[in-house]
This record gives structure tokens, sequence and C-alpha cells, in this order.
């Protein structure tokens, strides 16, 4: 028989039974090796297990007689079944030695898929052949018998390519580490050394694998693993690991039934096999089922999962992502097939799915798309509630949850939307729509605490109106319209959507997630689910997001603006396109190149938008000019793309091609309206020109243009092109030039930008072309009709022609500019000299020749008489005599304006008569020495506004020309930052700053404190204008500059002049009282000053300033250099508050910024940990100085104001109670000189804390019932803390963060008090100061406080003290009133008030008796 003699090439008789039976005595974990002759006996047919395989085949059929004969074969041929077994063990259990040969594998391999064989013959059971450990390390071989090799490269080459780009030499971030239950796994099981193997051998190895995988197929078939969980797991861990094992040609299905033989890859067996595993026959109930879900559940994560060690992630290749594409249609298949088995099963899937999914955005992406085509398997109760629990694991507080959570709202948006049905549950139906996605999941999260999710719901917003359901924009549309509904009903979402917070526990376990047990993040921002949102309201929370303090967060903001003025959410309004334009010049490069390509996009989409196209200009066109180079590259190619690329000639111009329409329709508003940012364009031409890029036929193209309605546009090109193009057709330019000699009407850019032309071809025309030219230019000017424009182009040309002959260029100026002055000279001699003459003047013609004077005046020095000065500066004689000087000052150039009769000439005339005047000035110095000083004088007394602004610019022009004499002068033009007008305010910043840039002046004197209170100037564009000034552009040149003025600032502010050194400059009475700062009127402007300084300080002058304050401030009243009386006390207080500020804190010192959230990979740990170090060594460094320098200090200068009863001692309390939060458990040690300071001070640190819990459980109950309604007008900040933050910042300098703008409600005016920056009050110690406490939480009545009839003085308001509310109709006119009101005790009442603290130590109560005695 052949199956006998087969059996013979294993030599079974040969072998002894004391081995058969140690091989089963072991259960197959262990076997001694076997004779080695019968081993190579065995080996000599390398086919002998296939053999054997193949004539027992026909045993395994489902024919009885055959099934039952294969046992009666083995016992009449004395073979043995235990014996037959033993040797498949020994070749089975080889393979798993370390580096097994191919032999070996492949050895293996055939002999497991023998014993699978054996035991779907029927009887195996029986006798005994079935073993479990055997059966499972059979289920264990094909994994075992692979190399693993290959796949380990590729996983080291794909980590290996994350480190960086070689060619780019840029280094990417690290990888962040996954979450807590997975890791990435570099410790593979240990590899095979030295063994290759070839494309043949490996074709063999899965040959021999693919006949293992289907003779398991058949024994599951009929071999029920019900009573086997062991086994059954390891069955659906080899099947899910086989599922990427290879790619599948075609689209897998699984609609088809097919057999064994017809499946030919091995994913294909793979989920045959586990469809069998999900059949009834292998157990009732769903443990098989939740057995395969759960396998699956990495499948579909892109995971790998290994015995006793967490999942790995694996680079999402295409055998990857396709292994996980057929697993989502594997579940859905079986979903389909046993819909109410695996629905629970489903639910669950899905929640495991979200709770295990990590942070990696093409991690997220995918699982996303597996949950929606997972979730659109659900019948709609399912969906609903699946919706419910993805609304709470929305509010966890793992920031990878919140993100996921975003994900799958935008994917369940782009399908249908769930009709509502008799079957859902009334409470689940609220869940249905995309409304409850859009409002209550992604925009919800617009605040969230952490800035990536803040930015990726931004992001989510913005595709939601990109995507095809009208439903999602519907949804969008709602939360910007003025009639929005409430989005859930108050009551019922309490009930519904309210988490309890708890300790979050990880679930290890396939079954339902309760996020209940979860942790929920705080809501900090308003309540969602009781809303009213305006269309005001929700763009100004947008701004804010715009200006959010972390880069992508901004950066989603603007893609979110862009999509709702895109889609018609909002208006194209300028105010909403001006958020997109402002952010073109962002702090960060990212944002400016997001802002850009934002107005790209939204240009393409609304290209006839005019609105839109000029926001795309004031974005772009000054980005040419940015500091960074990617950012001028950026907007160069924004331009070319635009405009450049298609501009073609009239031939080819085409209405219906909207891209050639666009590009003239920008040229023809750089013509109109956005003349200011022509040097933006010229500056692009600049870059383009060395690149030879415009090409003769562009330089045609564009010259066929110049005639007709694109003519403006098609000259303001060639104007900035024709000084590096190629020969031009002079023939055009020339015919053009005579047509605009004749035209009655000038067109003012297009004849400037002729005349442009015109001055650059000069060099290349002939004599004759150019004396007709400068004749019709000289005739022109001579008529005194053009523009002022004009006029300056012509004098420009004029020029241009002069210098394009060489030799004869200064006799050409004197010639024709000194026949402009002498004409100009004859015409003002007629109007001022004459009787009569200025009674009936032309204005517009004088200002013209005024104008011409001074432009023509530069070039011909020699022909500018002192007749001409004269006459000019009769122009500028004021109206009316100015009062007589008081005694004492000096005006040693008042006369000049005195010589002549005063006149009545408009302003306008003798606003350009300044201008005149400043130019004749640049070229005499004598006539400068002369006018500085009337220049001067007209900035202090003068009352027009053109004139005082003109006199500013006329000043620091001559600066330039006259460093050394003009800078006597600065302290008068300085003084011009405290002017009536904002815009002389504002040309004063500006023209200053470009003095200090050069260095043409310095900061000496009064300068910098003068520079520094326009942060606080009343109009905010200024001010934001001053810090931009300030930071980015001062600042990055002087270094050192806050800090070196900082201590002399203080004494500025308050002008406080006692000390020896500081606050020593002259200044007029005049001068200081319009640069006061004193009192505390100005003390929020003060701090405003005091913070933006202190937060441009490195940790390092942070460190040096808080000594230097305290050795040249408070020592100096401990030393009684300075007297400690009222302006003394003021200057103290204030000392001590600056000194109580966060930002004198070193940022070392400082936890992370609110909202981040902590990163988990390596680089990140590392430097955590490097900043634990750094911060504990900074903290020893400044509790040694505090300790050496700052406590003696402080503690005699305490003693000090016990003694005198200063209420400065209450800043002073107030500043020990701040700097101690850092020493809190040493205020004993560092105070040990001082018992009873340090008693005070441990008193105020547990009255701090005790308040901050009250303050947090107040809190905790007003978010319970908290509303949001539309904030009203007179809402504000005036917290003490952030009584600076006044006037917020809405600049690019520093974004600022969200959190900063909100603070409790102002206090009336009539109560305002010195205020301290501390965060609580000192207990009171004496009677003759006022004791402040709270008698409860305060609701709003007539009055917030109630105060005396006569006045206190030393009331101090601390941040928190007592929270008074200022919410609309929750106060109560009744009998409650007594709660709200804050009691003060008047010095002129001694009225009992109803607590009073005595925190007289026993310390003190004992000096007192040692006294008296």
């Amino acid at each position: 028989m052949e199956l006998i003699r087969a059996l013979q090439l294993l030599k079974l008789n040969s072998l002894s039974t004391a081995w058969v039976d140690a091989v089963w005595d072991f259960e197959f974990t262990h076997t001694d090796p076997l004779d080695p002759v019968i081993e190579e006996e065995i080996k000599e047919d390398p086919d002998v297990f296939r053999t054997i395989y193949m004539q027992l085949l026909p045993f395994s059929s489902e024919d009885d007689d055959n099934a039952q004969s294969v046992w009666v074969v083995f016992g009449e041929n004395g073979v043995s079944a235990k014996t037959l077994v033993a040797v498949l063990s020994y070749f089975i259990l080889s393979a798993k030695t370390k580096s097994p040969s191919l032999e070996q594998r492949l050895c293996g391999l055939q002999a497991a898929s023998l014993y699978l064989l054996l035991l779907k013959i029927p009887g195996s059971v029986a006798n005994k052949v079935y073993h479990q450990i055997l059966f499972d390390t059979c289920l264990n071989m094909p994994l075992k018998c692979w190399p693993q090799d290959s796949g380990k490269k590729r996983k080291k080459d794909t980590l290996k390519s994350s480190q960086g780009d070689p060619k780019t030499g840029k280094r990417s971030k690290p990888p962040k580490k996954v979450s807590e239950e997975m890791e990435i796994d570099d410790d593979e099981d240990d590899e095979e050394e030295g063994v290759y193997f070839s494309a043949q051998d490996l074709l063999k190895l899965r040959e021999a694998i693919v006949l293992l995988v289907r003779t398991l197929l058949r024994l599951l078939e009929r071999f029920s693993l019900r009573d086997k969980p062991q086994s059954a797991d390891s069955c659906v861990q080899l099947f899910t690991e086989l599922t990427n094992f290879e790619p599948v040609i075609g689209e897998m299905s699984f609609s088809q039934e097919r057999s064994v033989d017809q499946l030919q890859s091995l994913p294909e067996l793979s989920y045959h096999g586990l469809g069998l595993l999900c059949s009834t026959i292998h157990g009732e109930g769903d443990e098989c089922r939740r057995r395969v879900f759960r396998k699956l559940l990495y499948v579909i994560l892109m995971m790998k999962t290994q015995e006793r060690s967490k999942p790995c992630l694996l680079a999402p290749s295409q055998t990857v992502c396709g292994a996980r594409d057929q697993a989502i249609l594997f579940i859905s298949h079986i979903v389909d097939k046993q819909r109410e088995a695996t629905l629970p099963l489903l639910r669950i899937l899905v929640q495991h799915i979200c709770h295990q999914m990590v942070e990696k955005s093409e991690y997220r992406a995918s699982g996303a798309q597996a949950v929606g085509k997972l979730m659109a398997k659900m019948p709609c109760q399912d969906y609903a509630a699946i919706v419910k629990w993805l609304y709470s694991y929305s509010r966890n507080n793992k920031v990878a949850f919140r993100m996921f959570a975003l994900d799958v709202a935008l994917v369940l948006l782009e399908q249908r939307e769930w009709d509502v049905d008799d079957t859902v549950d009334p409470e689940l139906a609220v869940f249905l729509p995309h409304r409850f996605l859009v409002h209550n999941i992604i925009y919800n999260h617009r605040n969230d605490v952490s800035p990536t999710v803040r930015g990726h719901a931004l992001h989510c917003l913005a595709q939601c109106l990109e995507l095809g359901s009208q439903n999602a924009t519907k949804c969008v549309h709602e939360l910007f319209s003025n009639s929005a509904q409430t989005m859930l009903d108050s009551g019922r979402s309490e009930q519904t959507l309210k988490r309890r917070e708890t300790v979050q526990k990880t679930a290890l376990t396939f079954r339902t997630i309760d996020l209940t047990k979860h942790k929920s993040i705080t809501t900090t921002h308003r309540s969602v689910m009781n809303t009213s949102l305006q269309n005001e309201e929700t763009m100004t929370l947008f701004k804010k997001h715009v200006s959010d303090p972390k880069t992508n967060a901004r950066k989603s903001a603007l893609e979110t603006v862009m999509s709702l003025l895109k889609h018609g959410v909002i208006s194209c309004s300028a105010e909403n396109l001006s958020i997109l334009s402002d952010r073109c010049r962002d702090p960060a490069v990212s944002v400016k190149k997001k802002a850009m390509q934002c107005l790209m996009d939204l240009l393409a989409a609304l290209s006839e938008n005019r609105e839109v196209q000029e926001a795309w200009l004031r974005g772009v066109l000054p980005a040419v000019m940015d500091s960074e180079s990617s950012v001028q590259e950026k907007a160069l190619e924004c331009l070319d793309h635009v405009v450049i690329a298609h501009i073609k000639s009239q031939g080819k111009y085409r209405d219906s091609d909207a891209s050639q329409k666009l590009a003239w329709e920008l040229l023809g508003l750089l013509c109109e309206k956005c003349q200011d940012l022509s040097r933006y364009f010229s500056k692009a031409f600049s870059v383009w020109a060395p690149q030879q890029k415009f090409t003769p036929a562009f330089v045609n193209g564009l010259l066929s243009h110049t005639e007709g309605e694109r003519a403006a546009a098609a000259w303001l090109l060639l104007a900035k092109i024709a000084s590096c193009s190629p020969k031009l057709n002079y023939g055009t330019i020339l015919e053009t030039w005579e047509n605009t000699i004749r035209s009655p009407v000038v067109s003012v850019t297009m004849t400037c930008h002729i005349l442009s032309v015109l001055g650059d071809i000069a060099s290349n025309l002939n004599d004759d072309t150019k004396t007709r030219i400068v004749d019709d230019l000289m005739s022109w000017l001579k008529t005194f009709s053009l523009p002022l424009e004009v006029i300056s182009s012509c004098v420009d040309t004029l020029v241009r022609f002069a210098k394009s002959d060489n030799t004869q260029d200064t006799l050409f100026l004197d010639r024709f500019c000194g026949e402009l002055v002498s004409v100009c000279e004859s015409y003002l001699s007629g109007v001022i000299l004459q009787e009569k003459g200025a009674e009936n003047i032309n204005e517009d013609l004088l200002v013209k020749h005024l104008y011409t004077l001074g432009a023509a005046s530069l070039h011909c020095p020699s022909k500018v008489g002192k007749r001409i000065f004269l006459l000019v500066q009769s122009v500028l004689t004021p109206s009316e005599q100015q009062p007589v000087p008081a005694e004492g000052e000096d005006l040693p150039a008042s006369q000049p304006l005195s010589q002549f009769k005063p006149n009545s000439m408009p302003t306008v005339v003798r606003a350009h008569a300044v201008i005149t005047l400043g130019k004749l000035c640049l070229q005499h110095e004598e006539l400068m020495l002369k006018y500085l000083p009337v220049f001067a004088r007209e900035l202090e007394v003068g009352t027009e506004l053109a004139v005082r602004s003109n006199v500013v610019v006329v000043m620091c022009d001559l600066c330039v020309r006259y460093t050394n004499t003009v800078t006597r002068y600065i302290p008068n033009i300085s003084a011009c930052l405290r002017d009536k007008d904002p815009i002389v305010r504002e040309q004063t910043l500006i023209m200053l700053t470009n003095l200090l840039q050069e260095e043409y002046v310095k900061w000496k004197g009064a300068l910098f404190f003068r520079f520094a209170i326009a942060l606080v100037d009343p109009d905010p564009t200024i001010a934001d204008l001053c810090e931009y000034c300030l930071v980015d552009l001062l600042l990055k040149k002087s270094p050192l500059m806050f800090s070196q003025h900082f201590i002399e600032c203080i004494f500025h502010f308050n002008s406080y002049e006692k000390h020896k050194k500081y606050n020593k400059f002259p200044q007029t009475e005049s001068e200081k009282s319009k640069f006061s700062l004193k009192g505390p009127q100005n003390q929020g402007k003060r701090f405003r000053i005091y913070r933006f300084l202190l937060k441009n300080f490195t940790d390092e002058q942070r460190f040096s300033i808080t000594t230097k304050v305290c050795q040249d401030i408070l020592a100096s009243f401990v030393d009684s250099e300075l007297p400690l009386d009222s302006e003394g006390s003021e200057l103290l207080a204030d000392t001590f508050d600056i000194l109580s500020l966060k930002e004198m804190k070193l940022t070392a010192m400082s936890g992370p910024a609110a909202g981040e959230e902590p990163q988990e990979d390596e680089m990140a740990m590392a430097k955590a940990v490097l900043q634990v170090a750094q911060k504990k060594l900074v903290s020893q460094v400044q509790k040694r100085n505090f300790v050496e320098n700052v406590i003696p200090i402080i503690i005699s200068l305490k003693n000090m104001l016990e003694e005198q009863h200063s209420p400065v001692l209450k800043h002073l309390m107030a500043y020990l109670q701040v700097t101690m939060q850092d020493y809190r458990s040493e205020v004993k040690e560092l105070f040990a000189a001082d018992e009873q300071l340090a008693a005070e001070v441990e008193y105020n640190l547990k009255q701090f804390e005790k308040e901050k819990q009250q303050e947090q459980q107040q809190m905790e109950n007003q978010l319970a019932n908290f509303t949001l309604s539309p904030r009203r007008n007179g809402d504000s900040v005036a917290s003490p803390a952030q009584a600076a933050n006044v006037g917020g910042q809405t600049g690019f300098a520093t974004p600022l963060n969200p959190h900063s703008a909100k603070g409790p409600a102002q206090t009336p005016k009539s109560a305002l008090r010195r205020r301290t920056y501390a965060g609580m009050v000192t207990p009171v110690r004496t009677q003759s100061s006022p004791t402040v406490f709270s008698t409860g939480r305060g609701k709003q009545v007539g009055r917030a406080i109630s105060t005396p009839q006569a006045s206190i003085n030393e009331v101090t308001f601390g941040e928190q003290v007592s929270a008074i509310c200022n919410e609309s109709g929750r106060g109560s006119k009744d009998g409650d009133e007594d709660e709200s009101v804050l009691h003060l005790m008047s010095p002129e009442q001694k009225k009992l008030v109803p607590r009073q603290w005595n925190v007289e130590s026993p310390l003190v109560q004992k000096l007192r008796t040692k006294k008296r005695f």
C-alpha cells in the first residue's frame, strides 16, 4: 500500500519507545535529538512529508468508510499514531530553533500541515492525536518560518527617513510617543543572522505556508474549537497576521461563497478562516466573534500586537493600508450576514478604535474613515447612541481623543443625514442631525484649552464648507446668522450631556467603554448648550483666534475665515478681508505664507469682487519687502502667477478669459485706490530685473495696450520695466507723449508713469527729440496748471534728461530750473509785496508756485537768492502776534517772523511754504541756522495741524543733513508725541523711528520715556505702531535699551525728581505736564508700560533689574537718601507693585503656558528634564540673591513703614506674599531675623490659598448655570492685576493670549483708589487703616461698592478680595442688597464693622509688655 510505504520513509519502527515517551512526557515543548543516522535517512527524500500528506488526503474526505479505515490500516501494519506524532513534533520544533535553515523551515511547515491533516481525519481525538500545545505550535509555524528581516529592514528605513531630508539638510521633529497603551517596538524576536533566502526559497516557503493554511481551513470546517479558547485565540492571531502578508490582486469580495481551493492569496484564505471562526460551529454566543473583532481592531488601527508587549504602529505602507480596507470590508460583510448578533460588537469596535487612536494625523485620518464606514452599517438608534458617546469622548481630557472626535465628526458630515424614525429614542433623536456635529462637537472646540485642538477645530469648520453636503454648509451659516436658535434644549442637555469627572482608566478588554468613568476636560469657555450666537460676536471670536498665541491655531483660523468669506457665510467687507491681509505681516513666517495662500484661494474663487482684489493687493504686495527671504519669494510667486503671467498682447486679450481680466483689474486698482502700494510693486520689479524676466515680446505686447481702457495699467507696468527692459518702441512712447501734452484733461497717475518712461529712455533719444521734450516740459510747467504730483514728475524728468548728457548737466539744470525759480519769484513778489496783492490771491496757483519753487531750487542752489528766502518766510508770518513769552524762556529766533506785517494766508499755503522753506534750508546752511528755531517755536505754539505736521517732517529731514545742529532740537520734536492731533503724533513717531534706526539720533535725555508714553496713546493704532517700532525695529538694534531705562522709568513716570541721579534731564514745565503719568488716575497707564518693557526682558535682565530696583530705590529710602513723604510713598508703592508683577518672574521659574498639553516624545521629555534641572539651579541662585540682597532691605523698610504707619506697608506685604509663593515651606527660615514678619507672611499665604479655593468653588458653581448672553459695551477690564491691559493690542508684533483679555467687571470711577498688583490684601494692623472684607458673593445693585461720605485715600482693592459680579438681571432690589455690599471703615466714622481681624502675634504682645515695664 502506498500510504504504508510512504510512512516507512519516516523510520517509525527504528525509533525507541523511550524517545517517543519522552516527547509526549514533555508535552511537545522539548524533544531529545534524533539518532543522526535516522534523521539523515528521513531527510534523504525532501518530499517525504508531502508524499505522506498526499497519501493521507483521501482518508480525510467525508466518506466514512475511508475515514474509518485509516486507523485500521495503521493498526494492521504496526504503525503507531503516537510515534508518528512524536516524529512530526520533532521536525516542527526543529523549525523553531534560532536561525533555522531553509530545509528545517520547509520540513517544519510540511510536518505541521501533515499533523493538521491527521486531526481532520475522523477518529483523531479518539486515537489521542490531538494535543493543544502541539496544535498551537503548528498555528505559529507560518509566522516563525517566514523570514522577518525584510520587514525589519523596511521598518528601519522608514524610521531613518523620518529623521531628516539629506537633500535639504533640514531635521524634522522627532516622532511623538504613541500613547500609554502603545509604543514603537524595535525589539523584534531574534532574527536569523547570515541566512540568505533567494526568491526561489521564499516561493517554496510561501507554498508550504499556503498548504498549512488550507489544511487548517479544511480542519476548522469540521473540527470545533468550542471548548478550546486558547486554540481559537491562536487561530485568530494567525489569520489576522496573515491579512497583510501580501497584496491582493484586484478587489477582495466577500459576497460570493468560494471553496478553499478557489482562494489563491493568503489574505483571502485568512478572511475565509476568520469567517469560519465567526460561525456557530465554534461556539454559541459572541465569544468567537468578539475575538475576531478584537484582533481586526489592530489591523484597522494599523498596529501590530505581540505577546507580553504593547501594540506598535506599522508604517502606513500600501500593504498595511490595503489590509485595513479589507478588514473594514470583512467586518461590514459579517455585520450584514449576522446583523443582530454583531451590532453590539460593532458599537464596541467603534469605541475601541476611538479609544486607542494615536495623535498622528495620518493614522487619525485613516481611523476616522474607518469609523465612518462602520457607523454607516448601524441602524438609526445605534448611530445616535454612538454620536452621543462621541460627544462625551470629545470632551475627554486627552488631546488625542478630542482631535480624533473632530476628524470623525467631519467624516460623518460627508454621509447622508439620518431621518428620525419611530424606533429612535426621543432623547437620542437630537444627536442624529448634522447640526449637532457642527455646533456641539466641531464649533464647540474653537476655544479649547489646547492650541492644537483649537486649530484643528477651526480647520474642520472650514472643511465643513468644502463638503458636498448642503446640511453641513447650512449648519455653519446658522452659526453666523443673527437668528441662530438655541443649539439644544438646556433642560435636556443638562441630564443627557453632562459628564461626571472621575479618574480615567484604560480599557484593556474588548468591552463597551463607558466615558462617564473618564475625566472630562474642564469647560472654561462659554456654555454651548444654551446659546444665542450673533454674527458680530462670532466674528469677534474669530478675530481673537486669528491672534492666537499659537502658530497652528492662527493658521487654522485664517483658513476658516477664508472659507467663510469664500462661501458667503460672512460678507466680503473691508473689515473682514483685512483679517487675512493683515496676517501677511504676522510674526511667524508660516502664518504669513498661509495668509497669502488663503488670499490666493479667495481671489481664485471670487475673482470679480473688487474688495477681494484690493485685500489681495494689500496683503501680498507689502510681503515683497518682508525681512524673511522665503516670504519674499512667496509674494513674488503670487504676483507672477496672478498678474505678470497673464499679460498678453492686445490681439490675444479676451474678456472671457477670467485670468487676463483679473490681472488688468488688479493693475487698475494700483493706479487708483491702491497707489500707496506702488513702492512695493517697484521692489518686485527690482528683484525681477536681473533675471531678464521681461522679453521683447512681453514689452511689445504691453505697448499694444497703451491706448484704450487699459492704458493707465499698461503705463504703470512700462514705468516699472522701462529701465531694465530691452530696446523699446520709442515711436509709440513719443506719440503718446504728444497726445498727453495736447490733451486738456490730465490723468495724474498715467502722466506720471509716462514721464517716468521718458526719463528711462532719455539716454537713447537724439538731441532734437530731447530738446523738443524739454521745451514741452518747460512750457507745461510754466502754465502752473498741473497737479502737484505731475509737477514733481516733470522736474524729475528734466533732471534725468540733464543727467543723460553728463558734460552739461549743471548748466542744463541752472538754465531750466533757474528759469522756473525766476518765474516763481516774480509771482510771489506780485502777491506778497505789492499793495493789495494778497487780498485776491488764487490759493491753488500760489501753492503750485511754492511747490514748483521748492522742487526746482533743489537742483539749482546757485540761482536762489536771499529775496526768495524772505518771500517764502513772509508767507509763514502768523496772522496775529503771539503772546509775550514768559520771563526766563529763551526764544532766540522768534524775531524773523515779525519783520513783515501780519497777513492772512490760508493754512494750506502756509503748510506748503514750510515744505518749500525746508527744501531751501537743505541747500543753504546759514538759512537752516536762522530758521531752525522758528520751526521749533512753531511746534510749540502753532495751532494749524498741517503746518505742525510738515514742520516735523522738515526738521527730521534736516536732522539727516545737519545731524549735530538739529540734534539739539530733538526734545522739541519728541514733544509732538503728545500733540493733540493723532496725525502729528503718528508722523512724529514714524520720523523719529527712522532717525533712531539710522542712528542719526541717540537715546538721550527724555526721548526714550516720551517714546514709551506713546504705548498708552489714546489712539490704539498709534499705541500698536509704537509697540511695533520698539520691539521689531529698535530693540533688535539695541537689545539693552529697555533694561537700561527701566529704573528711570519708575522715577520719570511718577514725576519724582528728588533722587540725585535719576530724572535729572532738563525739561520745561509744559513738557513735564504733557508727559506726566503721576497719580493714581494714571496708574493703569504706568503699569501698561512697565508690563510691556518687562515682557521683552531676558531672564538675565529680569534677574539684574530686581537687584537694581532694591539697591537704587528701596535702599535709598532705608538709608534716608529719599524722604518718605507723599511723593515717596507713591514711588515706593509703584516699586512694590512692579516687583509683584508676574512679568518680573523668570521664565525658567514659570511652568508651561496655559493650554499647552504635555508632549510625550523623547525629545520633549529630555527637554522637560533639562528644564527641571535649570529651574532648580536658577531657583537656588535666585534664593541666594533674595536672602543676601533683598530680605535685609525689606525687613528694614518694613520696620520704617510700621513706625510711620505708612499705607505703603500693604504693598510691601502683598509683594512678599507673591514672592514667597516660590518659597512656601521656607518662610520661617528666610525671615529668621524678623519672626513677626514671618508670621504675617505665613498668615497671608494661608488666606490667599483659602480664597483661591473659595473662588474655584464659586467658579464651578457659576459654570453649572452659566448662560451666554451678548456682552454689553459697558463691561470692561479693571482688575488691579490687569488694569494695564486696557486698550488691548491689535498689531502683529506679538500675538496676544486670548485669555489675557478676560477679567472681572470694572470698578466704578467714584471708588477709584490706589490698587495693588499683588493678589491679596494684607490684614489690617492699625486702626488708622481701613478694613476690607466681603460679606458674600455679591450681586449687582445700584452701586457695586458703598463708599463713605469723606474720602478714603488708602483703600487697597486686591485682585482676590471679592468677586463683584456684574451680570444683568441677577441683582435684587428687595431685601438681599446687604449681601452685595463691600464694607469700608471710614476714618471719620469709627463705626464697628461686622468683623475685624486681630493678627497681632504673641511676639508683638510680649514686646509691648516689656516696653510698659
